[in-house]
């Protein structure tokens, strides 16, 4: 399943999605396309609520499903998952 998300900025961004996902039940695989600000997940179709729900858990929501307070929220959740990426993809 393929899923367009907001505030993906960078390879961080994308090393904190696939591990975030990878942890969930079901999935996989997980590739992130920075650039298209995709996310390519290889889990049963019964599993998308739950990756969403972890995607905007982790700062990257589904686009077009967070408005107003909850959009800058969302930003900042993602600006510090971008950063834990960086330091993860250092290591």
């Amino acid at each position: 399943m393929k899923i367009e998300v907001e505030n993906i900025k960078c390879g961080g961004c994308a090393n904190s999605i696939r591990k975030g996902l990878l942890q969930l039940e079901g999935v996989s695989a997980a590739e992130v396309d920075v650039e298209a600000g995709t996310v390519e997940v290889e889990a049963p179709e019964s599993a998308r609520e739950a990756v969403a729900a972890k995607l905007a858990s982790m700062g990257y929501p589904e686009v077009g499903t967070v408005s107003g307070l909850g959009s800058a929220s969302a930003k900042v959740k993602s600006f510090a998952s971008c950063a834990v990426g960086r330091m993860s993809s250092n290591s």
